[in-house]
């Protein structure tokens, strides 16, 4: 990293030279910018300090002492600078010190070591830069040039990638992880380290804490090559899902814009223990996106491991730096490394007919068993991706500490679980091996060896390039305002459902003046749009006669069901599509949306003797819109029922047909089931339920949640927490509760006994069942927001109290 990295700076923006400068501005303070390369746009410069102006403020020069301080290190150094500075923070880059922690002799210096930033702290800066007038529309359409004409100013040099994966079964570091990470002569330019199964503990599972983070991270850093340094450049984690990313000391100049993001895809749709882990990042001109990712186990659950990529795919995005440009996705990038427990199986039933294949090495043979190969010939996952040719024996499953098959009482057939993919121009794979050597987990690492072609600047034709375009820029500013065809501006939705995502899209085409166009909020409303309509991208910047598509995406979940339902919102919106210097368009979107149990109120399904789908919207809304009451107050309506009958049918059937079923609750169900499942209920078709038990399982966690008062009234909330711990008082907060949410609270308590009585064969026990139940009975009243770690575990040992000490209930004691 050259000195001038360091040096404040701005940019001329019709030549282009970089100058150091001070901005003073009234505020008496100074905003302090730091350029990775000549400073063109809004992206090409951070904010990276503001200073504060005394009256006795002076300014000296100071000259660099020619010192560099890197972060990274051999593995003795523990990562640290060259024994100096400031040790690497564990899980993230670029955190600003207060100022007074660092005196000022060496101030400049650990600004030099904070050389790969995450954009946690950039974001903010350059949303600041980016509102100045400078950093306006005439930046972006700059940038959008440079972006077509790369080709004219960059040249392709290969960098070397280290991209591995390993599931470590819970287990702690128990060997030296250098036959995995550097088996090979050539120091990797890059590492990609990523793990499945951190931590198994039900501590990590549901409160997200581990130390075996720590451990791992030690353990890989020990192991980094031993001939090059390294800097680390972001660490993730969901639950037992992580990924590192590493680079050698001298590109850490070059390593910007990094942002890391996570995905879960376990029960409802957010439970980490199975989901994704990924890190964005630039790398001189060239994006790069690193997913590790666990899939949903066993042989027969192929297709939710295809939801599950999907899910990752669609909801893994990244901030960008520029706030006014819409979130990245995954296949937004030039380069994908997708690494991890994929979890794909080999489909021949025959496990000694598998071990002989492997024992003749007839890998190939094999291969056209591998669920991964057949679903990708399919195009049901990782569409446009290459894998390189398995020339080593299947990853799992291993006795622990062997070589040997899995001799347990399941006996796992052998598969390819641990798998890495790539996708993007420029890779040519050198190596893709597993390590046998390592005999930690039932797993066996995998690694691949990867050189990448990377765009790399030449500055001088950079600097031309740039030129020329600011130049045939200044002969069309101010030509004209712009202006733009829609290809539909009436958007109708038709039998909208809750949880089912509905999509229309419509194109903008770009006259001949650029624009930049933007969906904004009408008068007296704070967002663009209502609640369940999304339109993507919500914002963005056309080049002349260039087109876009945007997609308005219709959702309709927990937090709208319920005034949909009583009628108080409908499918109406009108969205108001501005361009800068240009005018505003209007689009209609219109539709009906068919009521469902989803979203309705206990008390509400109580009085709904019928399926809602039976009775007249009126009678809907009416019920709906119905005050909760503590107890009957003589009302003239036909007595409720003491339980939804939409729950007793939920539940009567996981008590029929999942009561001994493994990992209830804890392993999602498939989306087409769902949709499936909430038409039985909104039709009262309950003899045509057909689902497998645990999208059951996950209808009737989804069912609890969409609830608009929860189970234990929100009024109750704080009493339940203070009470917590103590089973006579919290007794008597359940009795004070209105009868039907008293009714429901027993009657699933009865139900969680039973699951528990049938431990040996459902492995299922009183601290998970706590722990998945205790968020969603109880839940906070102040915005619905997320419980605090704190009440979350008062929450658990609430309802855990009640699974301990079960009163004697019949299941078939209420009537639906």
């Amino acid at each position: 990293m050259r000195a001038e990295h360091a040096e404040a700076s701005t940019v001329d923006r019709r030549n282009g030279p970089v100058h150091p400068v001070l901005t003073m501005l009234p505020a008496l303070s100074l905003f302090l910018y730091t350029h990775r390369r000549m400073a063109i746009t809004g992206d090409d410069v951070s904010l990276d300090q503001i200073v504060p102006v005394s009256r006795d403020f002076t300014l000296e020069e100071v000259s660099p002492d020619g010192e560099l301080y890197i972060l990274g290190g051999s593995s003795s150094d523990e990562l640290r600078p060259n024994g100096k500075g400031l040790p690497v923070d564990q899980s993230s880059w670029g955190q600003n010190k207060p100022e007074n922690s660092l005196s000022r002799q060496n101030k400049s210096k650990s600004e030099i070591t904070n050389m790969v930033r995450s954009s946690t702290i950039t974001v903010s800066d350059k949303a600041h830069i980016l509102s100045m007038q400078k950093f306006g529309l005439r930046d972006t359409i700059v940038k959008s040039h440079l972006i077509q004409k790369e080709e004219d100013y960059t040249y392709i040099q290969n960098f070397r990638f280290f991209v591995g994966t390993y599931n470590v079964n819970g287990q702690s570091p128990k060997e030296c992880l250098r036959p995995w990470l550097s088996h090979d002569t050539q120091a990797p330019d890059v590492y990609c380290v990523g793990f499945q199964e951190l931590d198994l503990s039900k501590e990590a599972f549901f409160f997200h804490d581990t130390p075996k983070e720590e451990e791992w991270f030690k353990a890989v850093s020990e192991a980094l090559h031993p001939d090059a340094k390294y800097a680390k450049v972001k660490l993730i984690r969901l639950v037992g899902i992580m990924l590192l990313l590493y680079v050698k000391q001298e590109h850490a100049a070059y390593i910007s814009e990094v942002e890391a993001e996570t995905v879960g895809t376990g029960i409802m749709g957010r439970m980490g223990n199975k989901g994704g882990v990924a890190i964005r990042f630039q790398f001189h001109n060239t994006s790069i996106c690193v997913v590790n990712s666990h899939l949903a186990a066993h042989t027969e659950e192929y297709e939710r491991r295809n939801q599950d990529y999907k899910d990752i795919c669609s909801r893994m995005q990244f901030c960008q730096v520029d706030p006014s440009l819409p979130p990245l996705t995954i296949s937004k990038h030039d380069v994908i490394l997708w690494l991890g427990d994929l979890n794909y199986r080999i489909e021949d039933p025959d496990v000694e007919k598998v071990k002989k294949l492997i024992e003749e090495k007839a890998f190939q043979t094999l291969y056209a068993y591998d669920q991964l190969r057949a679903q990708v010939a399919a195009k049901a996952v990782f569409e446009g991706f290459s894998e390189g040719e398995l020339t080593f024996q299947p990853t799992y499953k291993y006795d622990t500490g062997s070589d040997d098959w899995d001799t347990s009482e399941k006996c796992r057939a052998p598969a390819w679980c641990d798998r890495v993919l790539w996708k993007g121009k420029n890779i040519t794979q050198l190596s893709y091996q597993s390590h046998m050597a390592l005999k930690t987990s039932d797993h066996k690492p995998v690694s691949s060896v990867f050189d990448i072609g990377v765009r790399v600047i030449n500055e001088e034709l950079y600097r031309k390039t740039l030129e020329e375009i600011v130049r045939s820029l200044d002969k069309m500013e101010n030509a004209n305002i712009p202006s733009v065809s829609l290809s539909k501006r009436e958007f109708c939705f038709q039998n909208v459902k809750y949880m089912h995502l509905q999509v229309e899209s419509f194109t903008i085409r770009n006259g001949q003046v650029p624009c930049q166009f933007e969906f904004i909020s009408k008068p007296n409303e704070e967002f663009y749009c209502k609640q369940w309509l999304r339109a993507s991208p919500s914002r963005g910047f056309l080049l002349p006669d260039s087109a876009i598509e945007i997609e308005l995406e219709l959702f309709v979940n927990k937090t709208t069901a319920t005034k949909l339902n009583s009628g108080e919102d409908k499918i109406e919106d009108i969205l108001v599509l501005h361009l800068e210097r240009g005018k505003d368009y209007f689009l209609s979107v219109s539709g009906n949306y068919i009521p469902s149990c989803f979203g309705s109120p206990i008390h509400t399904l109580c009085y709904m003797k019928e399926p809602i789908l039976d009775l007249p919207l009126e009678t809907i809304r009416e019920l709906t819109l119905m005050q909760l009451q503590t107890e009957d107050n003589g009302s003239q309506l036909e007595k409720p029922t003491d339980i939804p009958k939409e729950l007793w049918i939920l539940v009567d059937y996981l008590y029929r047909n999942a009561i001994q079923q493994e990992d209830l609750f804890q392993q999602p169900g498939l989306r087409s089931e769902f949709d499936h499942i909430r038409d039985c209920l909104d039709t009262g078709m309950i003899d045509n339920l057909s689902a497998s038990n645990h999208s059951v399982a996950e209808a009737l966690l989804l069912f609890l949640e969409s609830l608009p008062e929860p189970v234990i009234c929100y009024s109750a909330y704080r009493n339940c927490l203070e009470c917590s711990g103590n089973l006579a008082a919290s007794k008597q907060v359940i009795t004070a509760l209105p009868a039907c949410h008293r009714n429901v609270f027993t009657y699933l308590m009865a139900f969680l006994q039973e699951l528990l009585k049938n431990s040996a064969k459902n492995h299922l026990d009183d601290n998970i069942l706590a722990s998945i139940f205790g968020s969603l009975l109880l839940r906070n009243p102040a915005g619905h927001q997320k419980l605090e770690m704190a009440e979350k575990k008062k929450a658990q040992e609430f309802v855990h109290q009640f699974l301990t000490h079960p009163e004697p209930l019949s299941l078939l004691s209420y009537s639906a």
